[in-house]
C-alpha cells in the first residue's frame, strides 16, 4: 500500500483533534494495556485516542480540552450533561463521575470545547456527542 491509499474508506466523519497531557498519556495506556484482557473494546478505544492525541506538556494543554479531572458539558441525543472524568477508582455515576474506562469517558479525553465525536456505547449502538464546556482539573496548570 502506497501512502496514498487508506486501509479502508472511511464510514464516519474526520475525527476530531485530540490534545493531552504526557503524565495523562502516559497513565492512560498503561491502564488501557492492563484493561484489555477484561474490557477489550474500552481499552482499544482508549488506546486508538492515544495514538492520535497531541502530546504537549502538562503546563501547555488549553484550558478548554477535556483532561483527566475535567468537569465536562457535554450534549448527546438533545441532553446536556455535566461530568468529571476520572480514574476508575474515582468514578461514581450518581455523583456525575465517569471513568475514562467506559465508552463516553474514552469518547471524551482530549476533546476541546466546541467539538464533537462519535462512539459506540456498550449495547453496540452509535452516538455522537459535543463538548459544550470544560472546567479545568483543580490543581492541573493548564495552558
Amino acid at each position: 500500500m502506497t501512502k496514498k491509499q487508506s486501509k479502508s474508506p472511511s464510514r464516519s466523519p474526520r475525527l476530531p483533534a485530540l490534545v493531552l497531557s504526557h503524565p495523562d498519556h502516559e497513565r492512560l495506556a498503561g491502564l488501557a494495556m492492563a484493561a484489555l484482557d477484561r474490557i477489550p473494546d474500552v481499552a482499544e478505544e482508549l488506546l486508538a485516542e492515544l495514538d492520535r492525541a497531541r502530546l504537549v506538556p502538562i503546563g501547555r494543554v488549553p484550558a478548554t480540552a477535556v483532561q483527566m479531572g475535567s468537569k465536562v458539558t457535554y450534549e448527546a441525543g438533545g441532553t446536556a450533561r455535566t461530568v468529571a472524568l476520572v480514574y476508575p477508582e474515582d468514578a461514581d455515576i450518581a455523583a456525575a463521575r465517569v471513568s475514562v474506562m467506559t465508552p463516553i469517558g474514552a469518547a471524551l479525553i482530549g476533546l476541546s470545547e466546541g467539538q464533537s465525536i462519535c462512539w459506540t456505547a456498550r449495547d453496540g449502538r452509535r452516538h455522537e456527542l459535543k463538548v459544550i464546556q470544560v472546567q479545568p482539573p483543580e490543581g492541573k496548570t493548564l495552558a
